[in-house]
């Protein structure tokens, strides 16, 4: 069976293809990668989160990178992946396993190999990585066998955030707020970082759960219901949520509303080129919103587009060449943060916001609108089989003059293929790199012509 890395990570059903025998042979395939590489740091951190065997696929991970040759530092609980991108950061650690399939469903999961500056392995380390792992990969020759530590990550996460965060000005405004851990790793962090200044957070589903309630564990809209019935009952300032990993965020202003990624980005990253006096411009990917480029063009910076996955965000912060950087499937990071996404950041930066500028985040959304104009974007998706994909790659080839009457003026191939309408309007195909399915993304300036444009693609897609 080929291991396959997808946008963040090898991820498959667990007892399917997720097997121990297949994570022995991925972690000792990382291992004769560091080797080759000619890596002299000799630690590197193995982390979990939540889900179904989590602590076990970790432990024997360890076992195997210690075989290796290499010190571990384990993580000692389910822990965030930004936690673990810190801590590989703070230890000057060769690199990082994680176990996590982020917002998958439950009955998967997955193996995240981040590189020893805190960023998402690189394509052409995991085509590497891939290589090794169809080699069986012998254990690498070691000249000694490896120690490993437990490490509690929090205290050192902790102190860094508390730098990055105006936790003054949100405890100064002081009120409620509601917190919806989806049963991940992000319970005793935003919450107890919150806590710790003296606000006052209920928190939902914060209790380990590997079925995670019985769908995926992902902070969209749909699985926040509970979460905005508490913050309208309780007059919560804002809902906060995490994801399985913590890496994605979910925000609802305090009327239960939930705010898109797509609008937080743009809300963040003016309100940071505001607040912190930060000039270098926004990274998005392909798929998001072109909102933040007319926020950053009437603010005078430049704009990134790159492919879907943080890894190519994360190249930016690491150059400091963006105030921030995000994605419309709820990624953000910052100037001076780690190149990884992180959704504990991103929650507390809208409690910041909220409380620097005395308004709830709808009324700041409505304000940037009148400033830049009002556009609208969603997504959907088609299961698909490989004989599909095959027939839409061959499709796809090809430049349509038009899609559903409307005349295609431009053609972006980053990632998938998008199309650009004269009107400014887009539609973006590409498929998943996590599951099997196409993903059709549209954005328009009315909530009409979206659900218009994206039954057009769709047409397309099938026809």
């Amino acid at each position: 069976m080929a291991i396959r890395f997808g946008t963040s990570g090898w991820r498959a059903v667990v007892a399917d293809e997720f097997t121990f025998a297949n994570v022995r042979r991925v972690t000792r395939a990382i291992c004769r990668c560091l080797i080759e590489a000619g890596e002299r740091r000799t630690l590197v951190v193995v982390g979990h989160d939540t889900r179904f065997l989590g602590e076990r696929f970790a432990e024997l991970c360890a076992e195997e990178v210690a075989a290796c040759g290499f010190d571990v530092l384990k993580c000692s609980g389910p822990t965030p992946t930004p936690v673990i991108a810190h801590a590989i950061r703070r230890h000057g650690a060769a690199g990082g396993i994680n176990f996590t399939a982020s917002h998958n469903p439950p009955e998967y999961n997955g193996m995240k190999f981040s590189t020893g500056n805190g960023a998402p392995a690189l394509p052409e380390i995991t085509r590497r990585i891939e290589a090794l792992a169809a080699d069986e990969a012998v254990l690498p020759a070691a000249s000694r066998i490896g120690r490993i530590e437990e490490h509690d990550p929090r205290p050192d996460y902790f102190a860094d955030i508390g730098g990055k965060i105006r936790f003054d000005l949100i405890a100064r405004a002081g009120g409620s707020y509601g917190y919806d851990a989806l049963w991940g790793t992000g319970r005793g962090y935003l919450d107890e970082l919150l806590r710790q200044h003296e606000l006052h957070v209920v928190t939902l589903h914060d209790w380990r759960d590997v079925l995670f309630g019985g769908r995926a564990p992902e902070a969209d809209q749909d699985h926040l219901q509970e979460l905005a019935a508490l913050v309208r009952e309780r007059r919560c300032i804002l809902g906060l949520a995490t994801d399985g990993d913590a890496d994605r965020f979910g925000v609802l202003d305090g009327d239960g509303t939930f705010i898109t990624p797509n609008q937080l980005i743009a809300l963040l990253f003016d309100y940071l080129v505001e607040s912190r006096g930060w000039a270098g411009g926004v990274a998005r990917s392909v798929a998001t919103s072109h909102l933040v480029d007319r926020v950053a063009q009437e603010r005078g910076q430049p704009v990134h587009e790159t492919p879907v996955g943080f890894k190519y965000i994360g190249e930016l912060i690491l150059a400091d060449e963006i105030v921030l950087g995000g994605e419309e499937s709820a990624g953000l990071s910052i100037r001076g943060h780690y190149p990884e996404k992180d959704g504990i950041l991103a929650c507390l930066l809208a409690a910041e916001a909220v409380a620097a500028r005395g308004a709830g985040l709808r009324e700041q959304l409505d304000a940037l609108h009148a400033r830049v104009g009002r556009v609208t974007s969603r997504r959907t998706a088609v299961r698909t089989t490989p004989e599909m994909q095959k027939a839409l790659g061959e499709k796809l080839r090809h430049d349509p003059g038009q899609i559903g009457g409307r005349r295609v003026v431009a053609v972006n191939r980053i990632d998938g293929v998008k199309f650009i309408f004269a009107d400014g309007a887009w539609l973006l195909v590409r498929p998943s790199g996590t599951e099997p399915l196409i993903r059709i993304y549209a954005e328009s300036e009315s909530e009409r012509d979206l659900e218009v444009l994206l039954e057009q693609g769709r047409k397309y897609l099938l026809e």
